[in-house]
Formats: structure tokens, sequence, C-alpha cells
């Protein structure tokens, strides 16, 4: 029987590093590929501060590659970065949402483009070193169950998958721990083993993402405008929406003599809303976008449990559809800052449901 073939993606980690060795010891055909994503000019900043798919990373990833003994390619997906995850942090920012690029990245770059590159060159999956598992329904579906580990669960990031992507993806690591994944890679002695994990969004190395903004879209980013009351009433002058977002504390520059918080972000009259931590919390949200993944649509209500951030623990909720495309949600408890722009993401035990982006 031929072996199936098999396109890693990988960054220069010890997961996928990981992934493609297992993957080659279950007698697959592995070929390695890392997706050039960066951008021209921000190359030299990459390569300095770090990230996921920097240059270092390319060439950790190749000398991984070399030792396993399986062919490697950096493949150049840059205009589709930009399209699908740079232009849609930044317009998602400029309308006063918080988006996850991540699961922008996962869905249109790493899943639709490699996969369709890695079809056409002849593979019958793709990998990553994602900690999650794929599992088949009864009903023919496939769905996306949470890994081994609570702690480094990644199903939140990849709800948005699609059936066809899910049919044809592999994700090894999804079965172990982080620690049984590092003690592997010092096993077969991989140089990655003791590599941290990358952390943050990859093309924001130094975490100022109104700054990113602001060289993205040279004289078209929102002006200061008005700290207001949830009536209106201004409190002070804030340095532009894209600054802010839901629940944040620190880096207000306002003393108001009690703690604030941003309750809201008002893109239309440019104005940030501050608030107290009580008025933070929230008991619904309505989402669209939305992806169903173990269910082929919602009839009728369901229990479910939501996490509404990736670090978010989750909470029991009740859903059901209201139109075509989109998701009511009711919280049986309230939950801190429901965040425009960030994805809620449905699960049934430790089955992703689906989810979509909060309204």
């Amino acid at each position: 029987m031929e072996k199936k073939k098999v396109v890693v993606g990988m960054s220069g980690g010890v997961d996928s590093s990981v992934a493609a060795w297992l993957l080659k010891e279950q007698g697959y055909e592995v070929i390695g590929v890392t997706m050039q994503i960066w951008q021209d000019e921000a190359e030299q900043t990459l390569e300095e501060q770090g990230g996921c798919c920097s240059v270092s990373a390319v060439n950790d990833a190749r000398r991984v590659a070399a030792m396993l003994d399986i062919p490697y390619y950096v493949m150049n997906f840059k205009s589709e970065f930009k399209k699908n995850v740079i232009d849609y942090f930044v317009a998602e920012y400029l309308s006063g949402r918080t988006p996850n690029p991540c699961i922008a990245c996962n869905r249109y770059v790493k899943w639709e483009s490699l996969l369709k590159r890695s079809m056409d060159i002849g593979a019958d999956y793709i990998a990553t070193g994602h900690y999650a598992r794929i599992c088949r329904r009864e009903d023919g579906r496939f769905a996306l169950q949470k890994s081994a580990t609570e702690a480094k669960d990644q199903t939140y990031a990849l709800y948005n998958l699609t059936q066809y992507q899910l049919s044809h993806t592999l994700m090894p690591v999804g079965d172990y721990t982080k620690e049984e994944i590092r003690g592997m890679a010092k096993h077969i002695g991989l140089r990655t083993a003791d590599k941290p994990d990358s952390q943050e969004i990859c093309f924001i190395p130094d975490h100022d993402y109104a700054g990113f903004i602001e060289r993205e879209r040279v004289g078209d980013v929102p002006p200061p405008g008005n700290f207001v009351t949830k009536e209106g009433k201004i409190l002070g002058q804030h340095k532009g929406i894209t600054h802010y977002t839901v629940g944040q504390r620190k880096g207000l520059g306002i003393a108001l003599g009690a703690p604030v918080f941003v309750t809201k972000l008002r893109p239309e009259t440019n104005e940030v809303v501050l608030g107290s931590n009580e008025e933070v919390f929230g008991t619904t949200l309505l989402a669209d976008r939305v992806n169903f993944m173990s269910i082929a649509d919602l009839e009728g209500k369901m229990e479910v449990t939501a996490k509404i951030r990736y670090n978010h623990n989750g909470a029991p909720c009740t859903i059901e559809k209201v139109g075509d495309d989109k998701v009511f949600c009711q919280f049986h408890e309230p939950v801190r800052a429901i965040t425009p722009g960030q994805a809620v993401v449905f699960y049934d035990e430790n089955i992703v449901v689906g989810g979509g982006t909060i309204l």
C-alpha cells in the first residue's frame, strides 16, 4: 500500500518539529514546509525580535527537516497573509473592534492556502503542531476535540475550519502534553527541544498594536477623542480608539479617583466609554460569521459552554439562531469583557460545536 503524503507546516518550534517526526514514525511520506508570511519591510525587525515565522525560524525548521531526512521547502504566502490577516486586523481595529488575527490566519492562510498548494503537489493531508484533536462523529461530520492537555488546548483558534479542511488535516501533537512533546524532542535530539513558545501576534513583535496600525495607515487613523460615561458625560481625552479594548484598565492615562475600565468603543462618534468594573460584565452577546463544526446547523436552543477569548475558561450558556448567520448567546451568569471582534466558541463538553465573531 502506498504511503500517504502529508505536508507539515513547520514554524521552527518544538511542536511542529515533533509533529513531523511522529508522522514519519507512523509511516507517512512527510514533506516539511515553512510559510513565508513576513512582509519585506518588517523582515529585519522580525529577525531581531523573534516570531513564529521569522527568518531564524526558517533556519531552525530547515535543520530539523535535515535531521529527520525529509524534503523541506519555504513557500511564499506574503500576499495571502497581507490580505487576510494584516489588512483584516487593521480594519477591525479602525472599526472599534478587537480582532484575533491567529483565527483568520488559521482559516485563510494556514489551511485554505497551504492546503490548496499541498493538494496541488499530490499531498493527501496537511499537518500542524496544534494542541487539538480531530474526531469523526457518528453522522460522519468532522469536529475538533480538545487536546490531551487543557492548559495548552488550541481548539479556540481553530473553530473556523471547514469540513473539507478537517478531513485533510492531521494533528498528531494533540494526544500529548507539552512536557511529553519536549521529552520526545530531547529523546530524538531535536535542537528545538528547549525552544520557548512564541508569544503574542507574530507580525507585531513589540506588542504595540496602535503603533503598527499607524505605520500601516499613515495619516488615516482615528484622532484623539473623548472619554465619556455611558450617558455621554465627557471625562477627558483619549489618544485614539485603536489604543483601547473592552475591559482595559491600564494605560488609560486618566485619573478619576476610582478604578475605571473601558466598557465600550463608539467609532461612529470616536468615543471611548468608561465605567466601573461591574459595568464590564454582561450576560448576552450576538455573533455573526458563524461556522458550525460538530453539527450541520443549529435547530432550536442548545446548552453549551462558550469561550469568549483564548484564555477564557468558558461559561455555561444557551444559544439559538436569530437569522441566517447570527447566533444569540444567553449566559447563565455574567461574564467579563464581552468584546466585539473577538471569537466566541461553543463547546459540548470537549467537542467544538462551532463559533462566530462577537458583534
